[in-house]
């Protein structure tokens, strides 16, 4: 078993940093005790500090920001309209021209501080039942990196459902705001032609549909009247099966009947230009320090006052050895 050849030089060596652990607590303590009498002198000065920075916290908490989200959906290919009229809104609000947000209705101008428009990504309604989208994604993400093309203006604006933000400095309300923003986008004279005949176009195709359908549960019932009929035989069952394609009929009869089922609920949607889906008004920041203002402010404020007095503390003694020297 080793045993150390130095005995008396670990002793030293532990009381050496036993000291040391002392001085530093010694220091610490020092320091606490003029921290305390530094604030007790100056009691008036940090309690005037206290005071102001919990004032101005808490106006500047009254006074964080608002966001209104409302989810909407361009059709008619009306999505490049649509950024650029919410471009115009905020250049309009930018400039402080409340004349012209006062004439398309909005009441609320004061308190608007911004409004933007951004695409809510999601490839899958993208390519849903869209053939089409699917294989010209497919091709683009063969010659790159795939979130960077999802996340593409080019790609991105294409996506059904889009996102508007409305930040304001105070609370607004649907009337106000929300309201007159949907009725200005959805205020044009060519769209709402394009309105008028693309829904003209949707209810002939359910009409035709509908007649095909009929044809084809005509042809299906005489079908099974043939191949229920007692003169009817195996043979020419199949014959009439291998004939006719069956399964074809089948197969265009459920298309038929999915699709007239997507056109109707289009139809739910298709009465406005920019549809709103949903809208979500009034919610506060809490990003970062919103709302701990009153608490953050003094203790800067304080903060700010010992190290601004212990820096002229410092210079003082500083300037009175050089002079001395």
């Amino acid at each position: 078993m080793s045993q150390n050849p130095y005995p008396d030089q670990q002793e030293i060596d532990l009381r050496s940093i036993g000291r040391g652990i002392g001085m530093a607590m010694d220091k610490t303590n020092s320091s606490f005790f003029r921290l305390l009498a530094f604030l007790r002198r100056n009691i008036i000065i940090v309690a005037a500090l206290f005071i102001a920075g919990a004032v101005l916290g808490y106006f500047a908490d009254k006074g964080r920001s608002y966001k209104s989200h409302v989810i909407v959906q361009p059709h008619f290919g009306s999505t490049d309209y649509m950024y650029d009229k919410i471009a115009l809104l905020q250049s309009k609000l930018k400039t402080g021209d409340t004349v012209f947000l006062k004439s398309i209705g909005i009441k609320d101008t004061k308190v608007l501080s911004k409004i933007s428009v951004s695409p809510i990504n999601d490839v899958y309604q993208f390519v849903n039942n869209n053939t089409q989208n699917f294989e010209l994604l497919k091709l683009m993400v063969e010659d790159g990196d795939v979130k960077k093309i999802i996340e593409d203006p080019t790609t991105s604006k294409n996506y059904p459902h889009h996102a508007i933000v409305i930040q304001s400095n105070e609370p607004v309300t649907e009337s106000g705001v929300i309201t007159p923003i949907l009725e200005y986008l959805n205020d044009s004279d060519f769209f709402i032609k394009v309105q008028k005949e693309y829904v003209n176009n949707v209810r002939i195709k359910l009409e035709k549909n509908e007649q095909t359908l009929a044809q084809i549960n005509g042809l299906l019932d005489k079908f099974s009247n043939q191949s229920s009929s007692p003169a009817s035989s195996t043979p020419n069952l199949v014959y009439y099966n291998d004939n006719t394609q069956l399964n074809d009929v089948l197969k265009t009869k459920d298309e038929l009947i999915r699709e007239q089922g997507n056109m109707r609920i289009d139809l739910v949607s298709l009465d406005q230009i920019i549809k709103r889906n949903s809208s979500t008004l009034n919610l506060r920041d809490e990003a970062g320090l919103a709302g701990m203002m009153k608490v953050v402010l003094p203790i800067l404020f304080i903060f700010l006052f010992i190290v601004g007095a212990t820096l002229v503390k410092t210079y003082r003694s500083q300037k009175a050895k050089f002079q001395q020297g």
